[in-house]
């Protein structure tokens, strides 16, 4: 079995989503900027990437995405009015966004699903595993989820994939996983993954979310990957290969070693439904110190008053 233990360094944010759920205000604006309490969702996913030591970011990206790349960079018109104001506390949350990381783009172009996605990322990446973290699930950073990850995957090689327990009724909405239990609690081997089964054929209520650590094989694999549900080339199909050849015998030396799931038990905020987005934004605002306690208040009283 080959195993990759290399240092991870490097992030991939497919990010080239037409937004369809959140029409009309993604008709011009992307989905990813639009702003959770005071900063679009995907500063979110760039600083959780950071926070688990991952400097170097490729966002893959597509028409109408320009934005993104505008929050990243520096804006200096906006920094000199800010400055000779002297509002330094709104100056240093402005420049906080151009600093986070080593930022770089691609775009998809042809939008063939979250597996074409991933493939652009391979002349970036190289024969080097990697990150991939979805703009959709915000991971709260009080539960490093991501670190985690890269925790299993360097000990174990391989790729590694975040799971998390939903209602068997919910699990048609995810990609699921069949697994084996290892030494570690929250630690399973991924044996074979269905992509939106039903409830009554899922082989557990384990549900694929949005954050991966691949070993570089999987670039192989999607580049030979046929399109799948919805007519998309589904990294869900590309992964559940990896964990089929690894349980061959005959393609161990290949396979690009095993497939394991860490079991996420802790907070996160699911931005691609609307309903989960304006929860997300109650939760996160709620708990934060500048306006939690004014916020809280007044959300009581609507409540009571709604009642």
């Amino acid at each position: 079995m080959t195993q990759s233990h290399s240092r991870i360094s490097k992030a991939v944010i497919p990010a080239a989503g037409l937004g369809t759920r959140f029409l009309p205000a993604t008709k011009a604006t992307p989905k990813e900027m639009l702003p959770v309490v005071d900063k679009p969702a995907i500063q979110y996913v760039v600083e959780e990437a950071v926070s688990a030591g991952l400097s170097d970011v490729l966002m893959i990206t597509g028409r109408n995405k320009r934005p993104l790349e505008d929050h990243f960079d520096r804006n200096y018109e906006l920094e000199e009015a800010l400055s000779r104001k002297g509002d330094a506390g709104r100056l240093a949350r402005v420049q906080e966004s151009s600093d986070l990381a080593t930022m770089h783009y691609v775009r998809q172009g042809d939008p063939r699903g979250l597996g074409h996605a991933v493939l652009c990322a391979e002349p970036h990446v190289g024969d080097q595993p990697f990150a991939v973290l979805l703009g959709d699930d915000l991971i709260d950073p009080r539960d490093p989820l991501l670190s985690r990850m890269i925790e299993i995957q360097e000990r174990e090689g391989g790729t590694v994939v975040a799971l998390m327990e939903v209602d068997p009724a919910q699990i048609h909405m995810y990609g699921c996983a069949a697994v084996k239990p290892t030494g570690d609690g929250d630690v399973v081997k991924i044996t074979d993954l269905v992509e939106k089964p039903d409830a009554s054929e899922a082989p557990s209520n384990l549900a694929v979310i949005g954050r991966y650590v691949l070993d570089p094989a999987i670039f192989g694999i999607l580049r030979e990957t046929e399109p799948g549900r919805g007519g998309e080339i589904q990294l869900t199909d590309a992964i559940q290969k990896l964990a089929e050849a690894e349980q061959s015998a005959g393609e161990a030396g290949r396979s690009g070693g095993p497939v394991h799931g860490v079991i996420f038990k802790g907070r996160r905020y699911d931005t691609g439904d609307r309903g989960d987005y304006l929860r997300a934004i109650v939760r996160l605002a709620c708990e934060r110190e500048d306006l939690g306690p004014e916020f809280r208040d007044w959300l009581r009283s609507f409540v009571t008053e709604e009642m």
